[in-house]
């Protein structure tokens, strides 16, 4: 494409060098930049584009897209084009260049602190089952036909997105479902793409080192909404979560609403829960129907709740969303059964905040049979506010509780469990060691086990036939983060090799 064409609409302060050239790539990260590619120089949260401006020229980058002044010396061999808002150029130069392939799809988003990956997945299971080719951007991969990649993060930045996107395009892919993260829509990555439905779930404590505050949390959530949809962009909202109540007086848009305690346009007329999973009549509108999913517990209603009303949305007939439903059988690592007949019901499950954690023991509560086992702790460089809090809601609700390691990163993994212990009430909840848990206790406890599979391990060695274990926190992770180091860890595996042991 030529520069002239990729620049046209643009907001350009200042261009220094030839203008007339082609441009074979764009590029942000200089390690990726080749001949006559375009780079494009954004701050980070950990490093300034800016600074190398000099390896991307090397690299072979022939146009630099920049917002800081740039010194006559460091111009020499490369087209400089200054901006307002690199970040923001990155999006819009990215959508021109792929030719929008979000025009060319239906794109629906799904935003809120939990249940955006089961959601996606319900979703999905129900375009295949109603012969449409889907596409999906979200924490586990991004996926499409039998093309699976590694997900660095939940939304990838701007350039990638309308990259990801033209590839699902040219695939076939009519149908994208993408889980928005709030870092995506605070720094406007998903700004340049044409959502046809976009749906909140909840809002709960989370990203705080990020965001700060839970009211500039919830703004990022409304800036989705308010801001950065279409004008015909078809609007789903749980209005029984009270920051979906506060949105849905706040937006200002036409919206379709669902629930279970509050009247919805999309709710449930009955429901049962086991621990086998869900039985539910779904009512919208005219539209009553039956259906039944393996999924566990009243937040997996929701989450059915909100796919149905997208899908009704796409109008999708009602035999084709329960055939979606029922045939999703396991979500990895959201509440997934990792235990046989004849072992104590295992669940891995990546809630990794106070509310997600609450709401699955408090699902977990109504099958239980003598005690719930919970081992948890708490990512390192992360929302230091949250541990307390999600150490008190694993001890309210377990009657015992493991606490070990997440993902330390370059923290003392000592220092997050003290954190958490903070918000222990150790009036009603003994500390033991780990010796006095294996040996037995009759009484409501929690113990300290730095090393997660030990910490593991512990637990499925004293959980009887009837006790229910949740090792909450990584969920679908194969990996632990040490330091700087990413070693090797799967909930799910360590878990299974442990229930092996008490067989043999």
């Amino acid at each position: 494409m030529k520069l002239v064409d990729l620049l046209e609409g643009s907001d350009i302060q200042e261009v220094s060098g030839d203008t007339s050239g082609e441009i074979t790539d764009i590029c942000y990260d200089s390690r990726g930049c080749a001949k006559n590619s375009l780079f494009v120089a954004i701050r980070g949260l950990l490093y300034d584009g800016h600074s190398f401006i000099p390896h991307a020229v090397k690299k072979g980058a022939r146009y630099i897209v920049h917002e800081e002044g740039v010194s006559p010396e460091q111009k020499a061999g490369a087209t400089f084009i200054r901006v307002p808002d690199s970040r923001r150029a990155l999006g819009k130069l990215g959508k021109r260049f792929f030719k929008n392939p979000s025009s060319e799809l239906s794109l629906l988003g799904v935003t809120g602190t939990n249940g955006k990956t089961t959601v996606t997945y319900f979703l999905e299971s129900i375009l295949k089952q109603a012969g449409l080719k889907c596409g999906v951007v979200g924490t586990i991969n991004y996926r499409y036909g039998e093309n699976i990649y590694e997900a660095p993060q939940t939304t990838p930045e701007s350039l990638d997105l309308q990259r990801i996107l033209r590839e699902m395009t040219d695939a076939g892919v009519t149908h994208a479902v993408m889980e928005v993260s709030s870092h995506a829509i605070d720094q406007g990555r998903v700004r340049d793409c044409e959502f046809d439905v976009g749906i909140f779930t909840n809002l709960s404590q989370d990203h705080l080192d990020y965001h700060e505050t839970m009211e500039s949390y919830y703004h990022a959530k409304k800036k989705f909404f308010h801001e950065q949809l279409k004008e015909d962009t078809r609007i789903l909202i749980n209005v029984d979560d009270p920051w979906g109540a506060r949105l849905l007086g706040e937006i200002g848009k036409p919206v379709t609403t669902y629930g279970i305690d509050t009247p919805s346009d999309v709710s449930v007329s009955d429901f049962e829960l086991s621990i086998n999973g869900i039985d539910a009549e779904v009512k919208a509108g005219e539209k009553v129907f039956a259906l039944r999913s393996p999924a566990i517990g009243r937040f997996n209603l929701y989450n059915i709740l909100a796919a149905t009303a997208a899908a009704l949305c796409l109008d999708i007939p009602e035999e084709t969303i329960k055939a979606g439903i029922e045939e999703l059988s396991n979500i990895p690592g959201r509440l997934e059964k990792v235990s046989g007949l004849r072992e104590p019901p295992t669940f891995v499950d990546y809630a990794h905040t106070e509310d997600a954690l609450r709401k699955v023991l408090e699902n977990l509560a109504d099958f239980k049979r003598e005690r719930i086992i919970t081992v948890f702790g708490c990512g390192g460089d992360r929302d230091r506010t949250k541990r307390p809090l999600m150490g008190k809601a694993a001890t309210d609700l377990s009657d015992i509780a493991i606490v070990t390691s997440d993902n330390p990163r370059t923290e003392d993994p000592l220092k997050i469990i003290d954190d958490i212990e903070r918000g222990i009430v150790k009036d009603y909840v003994t500390k033991f060691n780990p010796e006095e848990i294996a040996s037995g206790i009759d009484k409501k406890g929690f113990t300290v086990v730095p090393d997660r599979l030990s910490a593991i391990e512990l637990a499925l060695s004293i959980a009887g036939i009837n006790d229910i274990v949740l090792i909450a926190g990584k969920g679908h992770e194969d990996y632990q983060i040490l330091g700087t180091r990413r070693i090797s860890f799967d909930d799910r595996i360590v878990a299974k090799a442990a229930l092996a042991r008490r067989r043999w």
